[in-house]
This record gives C-alpha cells, sequence and structure tokens, in this order.
C-alpha cells in the first residue's frame, strides 16, 4: 500500500511539474568592460576564470534561472576561438592574444549551462568596434579594420562598422553562421546598439556612404533604418538555413515610438527605437523576423515620461509573431536612507513582475546584469526563489 502511495505522489509530482507553463528566466552575462565576468582579477587567468564561470552559473541554477545570455562579441571581437575576429582583450588583457587561453570559453558555457538545465543564448553587437576606453590603434592585427578601414566610421568617440554597405551586413552573418555551425546554443541575441545612441549637435559620418548607394531612398533616415531591417531579415535567414531551432532576439530600448510622433505607439515622451536608433522592431515582430523581443523596461511603474506598466501592455499588444519576455534593470535597486524613491523604498521589481503575471502574453523576464541580481538588491533573489521562481520550469520554445 505505502509502495502504491508513493507512486500515486510521484505521478501527481510529475504531472504538476509538466503541466508547469514554459517560462523564460534568464540574465545577461556581461563580459563588456568584466561586468559580470571575466572579473578584472581573472583576465588572462583560464583557471579563474572556469572557477568564476562554475560559481555564476551554480547561482544561477539554485535560483531556477533556465537561461544564460552570453556576451561572446561585445567590440567585434570574439570570446571564443575564432578564424574571424581576435581574442577579446576583455579576456586576454590585449586584443588577439591567445597564449593565455588554453580553453573555449563558449564550448565551456554550452557544456556547464545544459548540465544546469540552462539554455545558452549567444550575446553579439552587430556595429560596435570599440568603447571610449579603447584606441583604434589597440586593435588587433588581423582586426578586419586593418584591412578594410574604409568599412569603419567614428561618431562620439567610438568606432562602428558602416551599416550601409554590402560588406557590413555580409561580414555579420558570416560571424553568425560560423557561431551558430560550430556550437550547440539555442539562440542569437542583440540588445540595444543599432546605430549609437545620438549626441547633440552631432551628425552621423554617413554621408557619402547615402549618396553612393540610396538603394532608391531619398530620405537618409529612411534608409538607415532600412539598412538595420536587412540585416535583422539577413541574420534570420541565415540562422534558420543552418539551425531551424535556434532562435533570433532583439533586447531593444524600451520605446519603439511615442504615439504623439506615432498613433500606432506607445503613451511616453522618451527617445524611441525608431527616430534615435533607427529600429524599426515593431516590423521585426510582425514580419517574424525575431523569435522573440526583450524590451528594456527599465523604469518605474508610474514614470510620467515612460511608465512600465504602460509599455509592458504596449509591447505585450504589438509583440506580433514573437515571443516577449520584458529586460529588468536590477542594478537600480539600491536601498538609500537617504533616498524615497520606488527603487530604494521598496521592492519595485517584484511589483512589475507581479503586473507582468497580469498580462498573458509575457512569457518571462531577463535582468541586467548577473551580478547586480546577484548581490540580491532588497532580498530579490530571495523573491525569486521563494515565490516567483519556486519550481525549474523549461524555456518556451
Amino acid at each position: 500500500m505505502r509502495r502504491q502511495f508513493l507512486l500515486i505522489i510521484s505521478l501527481i509530482t510529475t504531472l504538476f511539474i509538466s503541466a508547469q507553463q514554459p517560462q523564460f528566466r534568464a540574465a545577461w552575462f556581461s563580459t563588456v568592460a568584466n561586468i559580470d565576468w571575466p572579473s578584472k582579477e581573472a583576465i588572462g587567468n583560464t583557471a579563474l576564470q572556469k572557477q568564476e564561470m562554475i560559481q555564476l552559473l551554480d547561482q544561477m541554477q539554485a535560483l531556477n534561472l533556465n537561461a544564460v545570455i552570453f556576451q561572446i562579441r561585445p567590440t567585434a571581437d570574439a570570446l571564443y576561438p575564432s578564424k574571424l575576429e581576435p581574442w577579446s582583450h576583455w579576456l586576454t588583457g590585449k586584443q588577439g592574444q591567445d597564449n593565455d587561453v588554453h580553453y573555449d570559453p563558449l564550448a565551456m558555457m554550452v557544456t556547464e549551462a545544459h548540465k544546469r538545465g540552462m539554455d545558452v543564448h549567444v550575446w553579439i553587437n552587430p556595429y560596435r568596434v570599440t568603447l571610449n576606453s579603447q584606441k583604434i590603434e589597440d586593435l588587433a592585427p588581423n582586426h578586419l579594420y586593418r584591412s578594410h578601414p574604409e568599412m569603419f566610421w567614428k561618431y562620439n568617440g567610438q568606432w562602428y562598422f558602416e551599416p550601409g554597405l554590402d560588406e557590413t551586413r555580409a561580414w555579420i552573418c558570416k560571424v553568425v553562421a560560423d557561431i551558430v555551425t560550430r556550437y550547440d546554443i539555442q539562440g542569437v541575441h542583440m540588445d540595444d546598439y543599432f546605430y549609437p545612441y545620438p549626441k547633440a549637435g552631432m551628425q552621423l559620418p554617413d554621408s557619402e556612404c547615402f549618396k553612393a548607394n540610396p538603394r532608391g531612398f531619398s530620405n537618409i533616415e529612411d534608409w538607415r533604418r532600412n539598412n538595420v531591417n536587412m540585416v535583422i531579415k539577413e541574420l534570420h535567414d541565415t540562422i534558420k538555413s543552418i539551425k531551424p531551432n535556434v532562435q533570433l532576439g532583439i533586447s531593444p530600448f524600451g520605446i519603439w515610438r511615442n504615439d504623439s510622433h506615432d498613433p500606432r505607439g506607445s503613451k511616453t515622451r522618451g527617445l524611441e527605437n525608431y527616430d534615435a536608433l533607427y529600429a524599426d522592431v515593431l516590423l521585426w515582430m510582425q514580419e517574424g523576423w525575431i523569435d522573440y523581443v526583450v524590451p528594456q523596461l527599465y523604469w518605474e511603474i508610474g514614470k510620467e515620461v515612460a511608465d512600465h506598466a504602460i509599455l509592458a501592455h504596449w509591447w505585450a499588444e504589438n509583440r506580433g509573431k514573437a515571443k516577449l519576455y520584458i529586460g529588468m534593470s536590477v542594478g537600480r535597486m539600491r536601498p538609500n536612507k537617504d533616498e524615497k524613491g520606488p527603487w530604494q523604498t521598496g521592492n519595485e521589481i517584484c511589483r512589475q513582475m507581479r503586473l507582468h503575471q497580469q498580462i498573458p502574453q509575457i512569457e518571462g523576464e531577463v535582468f541586467f546584469s548577473l551580478k547586480s541580481l546577484l548581490r540580491n538588491p532588497v532580498g530579490i533573489c530571495d523573491s525569486l526563489k521563494n515565490d516567483f521562481f519556486k519550481e525549474y520550469v523549461a524555456t518556451p520554445k
């Protein structure tokens, strides 16, 4: 009788777990500027890098997270062995240096994450080549800039690929095809850095490229949007031609357009993807060029110019053919006795997640950044483990 009872309990438990809805529970695993990994102390130190990666993944597993978004190409470089782009200096200390790299960080991430029931989405930045802290002279001898400087321009202290060139799209697709072919990943991910964020009074240096190849456009802003549209569509087609099950996801700035500029836009008054970054995310979702979208809704509920609640509903209503997850800014939660804002006096992230539970189209959250989450501000990790993420569930497919 006892054996039958235990069998029944086991079956009920199995049915309960299998009946739970899939949910995307991820964190951005940032490598640029050594935000999350490797630590500055671990630069060039293979043993310490491996140890840190394992520790971070163990902590993610303890929170029942089921996906890691691993930044492997922060500045047209590589945190994996590549014949196309040089080793990242965030990993080795000097771009292109490989004498101290005795393993494949991406292969290790795939193995260790899968072992813990986590999907791996590789995070790349399509156009960025340097940060303000980097000099163009410090690029590795085998960097594409060295052989084809005409494919790049400088804006506000940083270097970028020229998005208007066919060669740029071909290169990005070639890099992604190499990654998708060689690694057992579940997704390719890009964030909000398409055209650079605008600097007041500074024009983008792409007028000559526009004149040389307008592709039928008379308006340079429409041409810029088309440049980004084409790279998204071509990346989608490239990925699906190699491994149809690998997803393409985008994490855009949280506002597509304000309704003051477009009746389809949100009741907000902030910077816009469409007009400032030339990223027409609405089109990509409608056309099915992306599998999921993670808008960065880094504002509190009730914020006048960009209300988290208004935007969560807007993205839910306009997600088109894409799955919807919400990007959360854990780093904003900093308890401070001298401040009385929503990020200091309460668990704003929990409040937002309870709102998401009321919106059926929202199927998960992504936290920025991993170390900010693991610091457990306002007890957010305890809330995840004891409330929101009590049990492990699979990711949506």
